[in-house]
């Protein structure tokens, strides 16, 4: 055999011998852990993570490239991740796999879900908390809560923010977020029809316990669902607070139909 053809057939074995440790350390990433102590006899009867909600945040800082840093790092506050990111232009960029944990609820409850990371979607919005966010940045958060909810069968309506599940520790994505429009396109949760006034005996820290805040400290509960529902500040429940519990409520756990009008207001009120 020629030298040259030698040296060819040597080239291919080598590159077939390399293209194979490739493939053999592929296989072995995918593998999952398994514990030496333990002979492996494999069961198909389980499953992946399935999260039930998603929570909505805003980075807080000036360009993507620097949240995209942030959520990939150590940064003062220690590692944080998401699992989506989605910048003013609209463009989505993915950290974390779906089925995956991703660290980005951190301490909060909502509802009986005290494990917000394990249960939970987390959705970054490049914004500074001082901006209304782009209407690009909203229509592709819209798109991706469409691909998520159908996808993972998570309910529309278990959709929050960072600051609904931690009340007083968090406000984002804060009173600019357009939850209405969300709720227009038919995600997370919204008064519908008209607000009536409760009837006598009714609860509000019931109804909002029953939506899903945190009661450990009322006053902070109420900024964030002002924040949510109102788009304003304020710590103390009034009347339009009670009409909007009553009926989110009403959607969650349905009582007999009691709705009241609210009075009219006087001229000048």
């Amino acid at each position: 055999m020629k030298p040259t053809a030698m040296r060819s057939i040597l080239r291919l074995l080598r590159a077939t011998a390399l293209l194979l440790a490739f493939a053999l350390l592929a296989a072995c990433a995918h593998a999952p852990p398994r514990n030496p102590l333990a002979t492996w006899v494999p069961s198909p009867n389980h499953d992946i993570r399935r999260p039930v909600l998603i929570v909505l945040h805003f980075t807080e800082q000036q360009s993507v490239a620097q949240s995209l840093d942030t959520l990939r790092t150590r940064n003062s506050g220690g590692p944080v991740s998401a699992h989506y990111l989605i910048g003013s232009d609209g463009h989505i960029y993915q950290l974390v796999p779906d089925q995956w944990r991703a660290w980005q609820a951190g301490p909060g409850r909502w509802g009986t879900i005290t494990d917000l990371n394990s249960a939970s979607i987390g959705i970054e919005l490049d914004n500074d908390g001082q901006t209304p966010f782009a209407q690009a940045q909203i229509a592709s958060l819209l798109r991706l809560l469409a691909d998520l909810t159908t996808r993972l069968h998570i309910p529309p309506t278990q959709i929050i923010g960072h600051e609904d599940l931690a009340p007083g520790r968090k406000d984002d994505p804060g009173p600019l977020f357009p939850w209405r429009q969300l709720a227009d396109a038919g995600f997370g949760r919204w008064p519908r029809g008209p607000l009536c006034d409760p009837p006598p005996g009714f609860d509000p820290w019931m109804a909002m316990a029953v939506v899903g805040y945190a009661l450990d400290d009322r006053a902070a509960a109420v900024r964030s669902f002002h924040h949510h529902f109102r788009g304003m500040e304020g710590d103390t429940l009034d009347a339009e607070d009670l009409r909007i519990l009553y009926n989110l409520a009403q959607q969650i756990e349905p009582a007999p139909d009691t709705c009241n009008a609210p009075p009219p207001q006087a001229p000048g009120d």
